[in-house]
């Protein structure tokens, strides 16, 4: 028999070896993403007090049912999560992929956060 193991439990043991480093404080708070099949979420998180600063997502409408699973929905969602953080004087936080490869809809939301004024 073959020990087959799925995606989701792989990605969630890459994204426990990720936060034994990766964590976030007031200061400079973790953006973490989570990437559904429909949907793609981000949420500055205070790692140290335990709660969430700001948080965006494809489901709030920043665009089309059809464009929420796509790269158009995750760049609107980097750019919201932006500007959401500005608002807060968050310029620096650290990213979490979330164990998901740095590819694709990842990608095109860490590059339009970067864009909209977040650095990391």
């Amino acid at each position: 028999m073959i020990n087959k193991t799925s995606r989701n439990v792989m990605r969630k043991k890459r994204h426990l070896r990720i936060r034994k480093t990766v964590t976030g404080t007031a200061l400079r708070p973790r953006l973490s993403v989570f990437r559904s099949n429909k949907h793609i979420y981000a949420q500055l998180i205070d790692d140290v007090n335990g709660i969430t600063l700001a948080s965006a997502s494809s489901v709030e409408g920043f665009c089309t049912a059809d464009e929420a699973a796509n790269l158009k929905g995750a760049t609107a969602v980097g750019k919201a999560i932006a500007e959401r953080a500005v608002q807060k004087n968050i310029k620096n936080v650290v990213f979490d992929r979330g164990g998901y490869l740095y590819h694709g809809r990842v990608k095109a939301l860490a590059e339009s956060a970067r864009a909209a004024g977040l650095e990391f």
